[in-house]
């Protein structure tokens, strides 16, 4: 596997690799402009057509922005991923699980190995203005502000002083102000700042930006799978084999990754909250990974900064929140966690797991399913219900067999549309809490849904019955190696 440690290694690894990578030297405005031309090279995911998924892209002329560079695009590429992380795309879901269970935990190193802080601009300085420093981008003209999309966000425990670190939706409102939504119940951060508040203080807390890829999947992770005093940089050591490794903080009582592009270094405020969209009236966010813009909240906290760190000639990471980059981040770590669940209540049973794209990475997974005796007719659709406890965003999950390919939706269709009989294999489940971004998950489009955020999950099972298995033997063609005839295709 490559020696990846940072986003520069990772970019270094993807020039070597057709059609991975490209970069343009023509001035591009970070208003919309840039997630616009990303939009159609490949963005991909749940983005509107016309999208695809295409080679990670690099803009060396960023306007307003002279001294940095910005990367989109990076992770938008299950193929992209497996380059990545070393390992084949079928089989990332397996990988992760394998580092969660087996994590490597962070090491803080001296200062002066913090090549994050080789540059360092102080908020006391005069002219300090974040919105100059950082080559946010905006992903639509709609949007509330600038986001950072790939912020990784880093505190602790006011108590137990234990670190987590999580990405989250981060708008640059003012010279030193950043909003930060937190999704109800979601996040781990949001206990942290929840307790510090109580307490009446604030939550020390740096964003590192443009980072080794496998701390952004590992930052992914969520409960059951990574409980409370989880720390997910331990997975991401787990994923590289190597400790991530960590820098103290110039001006907070806080830890950073050391060799980030940039890095934040600020406070959450107490008490303090903002409308999200206070800088435009427009009524809406960003871009969410469903394909719809999210609204903008009446009430987000605050982080107030203190300083920005900075590499030397800084690329700025993004990411447009609908396109497959969100699906890579989000959904092969929920597919690890599914497969660890599984895997405990019935081994061997579940071959892998896809959380598709169509479904962002969270509402959507195909279980990839194996009944060898009569009693495990049944145990599929347990193992659909133990997929919806391992992941609560999770709406719909189907069950193919394991002669269908999970990561082929065209053959999952197949399988719906040749071993499935909707009054008997369709299972809702009403009245279950899901995810507040999903505009169908609200009481105007049923009476039926009590509240904004519950949904009626569902259960599509298109795997054969055991005791038909002999009905449904797919044509079987002869193996065989085809270079032989064509061997510049394969």
């Amino acid at each position: 596997m490559a020696n990846i440690n940072d986003l520069r290694s990772a970019l270094e690894l993807l020039q070597t690799i057709d059609g991975q990578y490209v970069e343009t030297d023509v001035e591009v405005d970070p208003n919309a402009e840039l997630s616009g031309v990303y939009r159609y090279v490949g963005a991909g995911g749940t983005v509107s057509r016309p999208t695809r998924e295409g080679p990670a892209m690099v803009f060396n002329n960023v306007k307003g922005h002279p001294d940095a560079r910005v990367a989109i695009g990076v992770l938008a590429s299950r193929k992209r991923v497996g380059y990545l992380l070393g390992e084949k795309p079928e089989n990332l879901g397996k990988l992760l699980n394998r580092a969660v269970s087996n994590p490597i935990p962070p090491v803080v190193v001296d200062a002066s190995k913090a090549q994050c802080q080789e540059v360092v601009h102080y908020a006391t300085e005069e002219g300090f203005d974040i919105r100059k420093l950082i080559p946010a981008p905006t992903n639509t003209e709609e949007d509330a502000g600038p986001y950072i999309t790939m912020g990784l966000c880093y505190a602790s425990d006011p108590e137990t002083k234990e670190s987590d670190i999580t990405i989250h939706r981060l708008c640059l409102q003012s010279k030193d102000e950043i909003s930060m939504y937190f999704v109800p119940g979601a996040r781990h951060l949001g206990v942290f700042r929840e307790k510090a508040e109580a307490m009446g203080k604030p939550l020390p807390i740096s964003i590192s930006v443009g980072v080794d890829p496998a701390i952004e999947i590992a930052a992914c992770f969520e409960p059951p799978t990574t409980p409370l005093g989880y720390n997910e940089l331990g997975a991401a050591g787990g994923i590289r084999g190597q400790a991530v490794e960590l820098a103290p903080c110039l001006t907070i009582d806080e830890k950073c990754i050391a060799n980030a592009e940039y890095v934040i270094e600020g406070e959450l405020i107490p008490n303090a909250r903002v409308r999200e969209d206070i800088n435009t009236d427009s009524g809406k966010a960003m871009p969410e990974f469903p394909g719809y813009t999210g609204v903008a909240n009446p009430a987000v906290p605050i982080i107030k900064v203190k300083a920005v760190t900075t590499r030397r000639n800084p690329i700025m990471q993004s990411c447009i929140g609908p396109s497959e980059e969100h699906v890579s981040m989000a959904g092969i770590p929920t597919e690890a966690s599914i497969l660890a669940m599984v895997e405990r209540a019935m081994p061997g049973k579940l071959q892998n797991v896809y959380c598709a794209s169509c479904g962002g990475g969270k509402y959507m997974a195909v279980l990839q399913f194996k009944k060898s005796v009569p009693s495990d007719e049944g145990r599929q659709r347990q193992a659909a219900l133990l997929a919806f406890s391992a992941f609560s965003e999770l709406k719909h999950v189907f069950l193919v067999d394991e002669d269908v390919d999970c990561f082929d939706l065209s053959d999952v269709i197949w399988a719906m549309n040749t071993r499935f009989q909707a009054d008997v294999d369709l299972i809702p489940i009403p009245g279950v809490r899901c995810h507040p971004l999903d505009p169908s998950n609200d009481p105007t489009i049923s009476p039926s849904i009590r509240d904004h955020g519950i949904a009626c999950k569902a259960i599509f099972d298109c795997t054969v019955p055991f005791d038909q298995k002999h009905r449904f033997q797919r044509s079987k063609f002869k193996e065989l190696d085809p270079k032989k005839w064509v061997p510049d295709l394969f």
